[in-house]
């Protein structure tokens, strides 16, 4: 049975559930860090580096990213990767530009200790700066051949992409790989009373916003993903 995770670990208020990988460096579930070092090693038989970008990311993390994205001070993009105009943006719109690329803290699948974004480490040069948008993973964009072999590999080593497809949630992240056996019971464990209590203590910009419409993003935004191969 998998490990039920608490509320604080659950919204990335502690860290307990997570352990901390040296060789790549991430951290993540202890099952799901065997599983994806098992990965790595088979996709290196194809000449690729899998190397963990972005793993456990706490509730602090993410907070900052929202509010560094609602105050204008990080970029927002459009689903094919290019920047919108800040300026023209309503509060709403600010808060859907966010939720399109990034989860609401607390509500972050990273905080569970079972995604990781990846890349191919033998694709970069040295003077090479990792965006994580649609062009690196397009045919001919320098991790074509990773996602190729994720598309027929990954699901051997339990994983999937819950933002495969875009489905009125979170645009396609294909680098975005989550381990099922795990995250598919953490997800089941968020609720709206729980997102609803973590926001209200949060210092969070568009905190009134975001809670008139939180039981929608629940469903649109965290509910929402390309549901996994097996029945997890």
């Amino acid at each position: 049975m998998p490990r039920t995770l608490d509320e604080r670990e659950l919204t990335g208020r502690s860290r307990m559930h997570v352990v901390q990988f040296a060789d790549p460096r991430f951290a993540v579930q202890r099952e799901v860090g065997d599983a994806f070092l098992a990965m790595r090693s088979d996709a290196r038989k194809a000449g690729i580096d899998l190397v963990p970008y972005s793993s456990f990311r706490d509730f602090r993390t993410q907070l900052r990213i929202w509010n560094g994205k609602y105050s204008g001070k990080k970029p927002l993009y459009d689903m094919q990767g290019r920047p919108r105009d800040f300026s023209l943006l309503t509060s709403s719109e600010i808060i859907d530009c966010i939720l399109n690329w990034s989860a609401l803290p607390g509500g972050s699948r990273h905080q569970w200790g079972t995604e990781i974004d990846v890349i191919d480490g033998s694709r970069i040069a040295d003077n090479y700066a990792v965006k994580l948008l649609p062009e690196e993973v397009v045919p001919g964009g320098i991790f074509e051949h990773l996602h190729r072999w994720l598309d027929v590999n990954a699901s051997r080593f339990g994983f999937f992409r819950p933002y495969r497809l875009y489905t009125g949630g979170m645009y396609p992240e294909p680098w975005h790989l989550s381990y099922g056996p795990l995250s598919m019971p953490a997800m089941r464990q968020v609720t709206v009373e729980l997102l609803t209590e973590v926001i209200l203590d949060a210092d969070m910009l568009g905190k009134e916003l975001v809670l008139a419409r939180i039981a929608q993003i629940h469903r649109d935004h965290i509910l929402n993903i390309s549901a996994p191969p097996e029945n997890w």
